[in-house]
């Protein structure tokens, strides 16, 4: 199986920053290590022409060169840097290449995106540019697909990508987060499934189960984008929910061998996960990782 990875994903940041970096650099080196080695790829710099079929020119000028307000900061939660813009390109492109590959051989991996709070004319919420949203307009253009899907099982609704697919009939956005978390005003998914805080393993499989079925047979995608979020953990410092280790691999196990089995290529991307201890994210993208490569060498063998 394709994984596609870059150095460039991991920047320094202040000293105390929330976001947890270095979590990329430390998957790389578990997926290294396993049974997805094999398939660790650079993937692509997204080009400006790649950007702007998900974003407005003059915000892809404001952070390309470095004029973003200060307000857009704070939105974003990043400090501007030539290197959060080429991370940002490059995760982007990671996801690109990762639908590329799916299209091939029915599922990758890219060992960063799920960046959903990004929205057409600004970031939000420690996301730059919508990797999804870049990613699926740009096999449409290819005319490699008409329908994608996103499932975004990430706990913080997906309201970037909510906002930029809006008026597009050819994307279907699924979410299940949670519903008291961030973002507070929530965007429009054509599917959202909101649950309480304290949500365990029953309540987010269900309402998974339930969601994916609407996705798989009533949509019917040749693609789909799925934000395999960590943070739903009940470790998680900014999750709310109660989900086990054991709660969200089978999470994983649904989803991917949902789209298997209706023939939907996936891409999988890693999204947020910030839980106390960072190996317990680690831990949580590397099962998401491994699920996909050992059904990729099922399907394979």
């Amino acid at each position: 199986m394709r994984v596609f990875y870059s150095d460039s994903y991991v920047i320094p940041l202040p000293e105390g920053h929330r976001f947890p970096m270095r979590k990329y650099a430390m998957l790389r080196e578990r997926v290294a290590a396993g049974r997805a080695s094999g398939g660790l790829r650079e993937p692509r710099r997204a080009k400006d022409e790649d950007l702007l079929r998900a974003h407005s020119p003059s915000y892809l000028r404001r952070v390309v060169s470095g004029s973003l307000g200060k307000q857009e900061l704070r939105r974003l939660g990043f400090p501007w840097s030539e290197r959060l813009v080429e991370r940002s390109r490059r995760a982007a492109g990671g996801t690109i290449d990762a639908c590329l590959a799916a299209l091939e051989e029915g599922i990758a991996a890219n060992l960063a995106g799920g960046t959903h709070h990004a929205f057409a004319d600004r970031g939000e919420g420690f996301c730059v540019f919508n990797d999804a949203a870049v990613a699926i307009r740009a096999v449409q253009a290819a005319g490699l697909v008409e329908r994608a899907a996103v499932i975004d099982t990430d706990v913080h609704q997906g309201d970037g990508t909510a906002a930029i697919f809006a008026a597009d009939g050819s994307v279907f956005t699924f979410s299940v987060h949670g519903e008291k978390n961030y973002p507070f005003r929530k965007g429009r998914s054509d599917l959202d499934v909101g649950l309480p805080d304290g949500a365990d393993d029953g309540a987010f499989l269900e309402a998974l189960s339930e969601g994916l079925e609407r996705v798989l047979e009533g949509f019917r995608p040749q693609l789909a984008v799925y934000l395999a979020g960590a943070d739903p953990f009940a470790g998680d410092r900014l999750g709310r929910l109660a989900v086990s280790k054991e709660g969200l691999a089978e999470r994983d196990r649904i989803v991917l061998e949902g789209c298997r089995g209706r023939g939907v290529p996936v891409a999988v991307t890693m999204a947020g996960g910030y839980a106390r201890d960072i190996s317990d994210t680690v831990e949580i993208h590397l099962n998401s990782v491994l699920r996909a490569a050992a059904l990729h060498a099922a399907g394979s063998g």
